[in-house]
């Protein structure tokens, strides 16, 4: 049975208001807060009747949608939950539910053979998990890398528009580096994804250096209809960022050759997960490998070196040696320091 907007709006109030256990709620606190939310979300200034709000309990409690609402009446008077952990958010899936997300799986699964629908291996993956998990009444099998905390993602969308109807945004942004915010018309010309943080690639007004701007660190994105765009019509993201690890990219630096030794203990992950493409291993030798990869050197080159700590050692180039050198000695004076301190 469809449920529409306005229905679907009461439901989910109600519920809201039966899983607060920290106040009773009559009928007419419950049509009050209904009328309220109706105005709120659709601008609806009469009010929800008495008939309408009981007509949605008694939906919430039958099984034509599914929920099977514990409700019940406490001293003739009080709505609540008989089941205070119940909630219509968390109902499980039904037979039917199941059904067409298998069928949605399978059409999904088609397209893993086109590279253009490389990308969709992960929401198959993820899809076939859950049905999985649903079916068999126990956990998923995989699981995924997330954050639920990273902030920005709500921008996702807006970023995504302004790339395919090639329109301008109106940011406002604070880099970690600025003591406060600037407000500025950026042109998007893709999104980038790194270690689960995503950045807006593009320039700025006036200016032809391209800028990743992460989206944690924006404060505001919105679409603007009367500043032009400018559109990419010479990069490639594959290609752009085929000489560096991460999203900093120099359009001055060329790539150079780096030769690293990684130990024994940690060969075998670095050899099944290569630090970048271009990554050969050079010589196999008692306590490790030599590895060498051609890239920029940049921030992430750097840290995913250290990453690795007393597992890995630049041989060449030496500016590149003696820069890890110079901050895994730093680091090791900011523990000697704390020794000091204990003592």
């Amino acid at each position: 049975m469809p449920v529409n907007r306005n229905a679907l709006i009461r439901f989910k109030t109600i519920d809201a208001c039966l899983r607060n256990r920290y106040r009773k709620w009559t009928l007419e606190d419950l049509i009050e807060k209904v009328s309220d939310a109706m105005y709120e979300y659709e601008g609806m200034d009469k009010g929800i009747s008495r008939r309408t709000v009981q007509a949605d309990i008694q939906m919430m409690r039958s099984d034509k949608l599914g929920y099977f609402a514990p409700i019940i009446v406490v001293d003739k008077k009080y709505y609540t939950y008989e089941d205070p952990n119940y909630s219509i958010t968390q109902i499980p899936l039904t037979d039917q539910d199941l059904t067409r997300m298998n069928e949605a799986v399978e059409v999904l699964r088609q397209f893993k053979g086109f590279s253009h629908f490389q990308q969709l291996n992960s929401v198959i993956q993820k899809l076939e998990a859950h049905v999985y998990a649903a079916k068999h009444h126990q956990r998923a099998v995989i699981d995924f890398e997330k954050n639920e905390n990273l902030r920005g993602l709500s921008y996702l969308e807006v970023l995504y528009q302004a790339v395919v109807q090639q329109k301008a945004l109106d940011i406002t942004y604070q880099s970690f580096r600025a003591r406060e915010a600037s407000r500025f018309f950026f042109h998007v010309w893709w999104l980038k994804e790194f270690k689960n943080r995503w950045f807006a690639v593009g320039v700025k007004n006036g200016q032809s250096d391209i800028l990743h701007l992460a989206l944690d660190r924006m404060l505001e994105a919105t679409l603007n209809e009367e500043e032009q765009y400018r559109p990419n019509e010479k990069y490639v993201p594959e290609a752009f960022y085929k000489n560096v690890i991460g999203v900093t990219v120099s359009p001055t630096l060329r790539a150079k050759k780096v030769k690293i030794w990684v130990s024994a203990e940690h060969a075998p992950y670095v050899e099944t997960k290569p630090l970048h493409h271009s990554q050969k291993t050079l010589e196999s030798l008692r306590d490790g490998i030599i590895i060498e990869i051609c890239v920029q050197h940049n921030f992430e080159l750097e840290k995913e070196i250290l990453g690795f700590g007393d597992g890995m050692k630049v041989l060449t180039p030496e500016h590149l040696r003696k820069r890890i050198q110079q901050r895994l000695s730093a680091g090791a004076k900011q523990y000697e320091e704390i020794e000091k301190g204990e003592a």
